[in-house]
């Protein structure tokens, strides 16, 4: 066998592992990934959208958009193998633009939401999606950015978004982004047509957090305040130097006026690496800080500006 004939052999053998991975995947997850309609009511057949979700539980909680459900009356929630079900809202957080629905009924097929601040750039992702019914489409790609900030339907901006070269087919928002192993690591919520198919998703463990509020409460408990910001990667160097846990803190990216955030003397520019005594890797670790306690609650946020350390004593709103 000649070295042409080795390298093709070899090129055969990676594509195998790679369709096999991919293969494996879906076989496992499609089944959980079903298809949602919005409907004006649970008589007509009026729909004011269609999307995908995921099952996440096999007692029927199914994570999706808050645009695919949003201005609906009825929700028919619709399995890969026919059968329907009226899907049961939970609660909504336009904040994240993730939903949760409840089908009344057990030992359904679900997916496992996975470990999102794991995720790397150029790490192998599958989109699924399931917007006719009966079967999923799916799409692959790699992780091309993390962080990301994106606009919501509202205008408002949803942070540290995961960004990826998997394309995304009409009616696959609010399926699931899933890696290698089959784990969930984030809900797709958007795709950018002029930008050669660039997809948008919600990182999973933003995703949990979010569950558990609407769970318990019915909706997203947050302390505010008052910025825009997105995760950033630090130099090794600065990272030894100051003896930090992760190789990425908090970037302020602006600061609205009024807020807690300009009311603490905190300027665009400013990278946040403690929340207390806690160092946090990101935008989801400051979110899960700060905005899992009350309005009104003090916290000290200790930052880098022009890499001097710096402390803020700031009350959210």
């Amino acid at each position: 066998m000649n070295q042409t004939q080795r390298g093709r052999e070899n090129d055969d053998q990676l594509l195998d592992a790679y369709s096999n991975t991919v293969v494996n995947v879906v076989e496992i997850i499609g089944p959980a990934v079903v298809q949602i309609k919005n409907l004006a009511d649970k008589e007509s057949e009026t729909t004011h959208g269609m999307g995908s979700g995921v099952i996440i539980t096999p007692d029927g909680f199914v994570l999706t958009n808050n645009h695919v459900v949003q201005g609906g009356k009825a929700m028919e929630v619709t399995l890969t193998t026919g059968k329907s079900y009226d899907g049961q809202l939970i609660g909504t957080d336009p904040s994240t633009d993730l939903a949760l629905l409840r089908l009344m009924d057990n030992g359904l097929p679900f997916a496992q939401l996975g470990d999102s601040d794991r995720l790397r750039v150029g790490q192998l992702v599958i989109a699924i999606g399931n917007p006719y019914g009966f079967q999923s489409t799916v799409s692959t790609g790699v992780i091309s950015a993390l962080g990301r900030a994106m606009q919501n339907q509202e205008g408002k901006f949803i942070e540290n978004i995961i960004q990826t070269d998997s394309s995304l087919n009409p009616g696959s928002s609010g399926g699931p982004l899933v890696d290698s192993q089959g784990k969930i690591v984030g809900i797709n919520t958007a795709m950018i047509r002029m930008a050669q198919g660039i997809g948008l998703a919600v990182p999973s463990n933003t995703a949990t957090w979010v569950i558990s509020e609407l769970i318990s409460f019915g909706k997203v408990r947050r302390g505010i305040l008052g910025i825009m910001a997105k995760t950033q990667s630090i130099a090794v160097q600065i990272q030894k130097i100051f003896k930090l846990k992760f190789p990425t803190l908090v970037e302020i990216i602006s600061v609205e006026k009024g807020s807690a955030a300009e009311n603490s003397g905190l300027k665009t520019g400013d990278l946040i690496f403690k929340v207390n005594d806690r160092q946090i890797s990101g935008v989801d670790l400051l979110n899960r800080e700060v905005g899992q306690k009350p309005a009104g609650t003090k916290f000290t946020l200790t930052f880098f500006r022009n890499y001097k350390i710096k402390e803020a004593l700031i009350i959210s709103q």
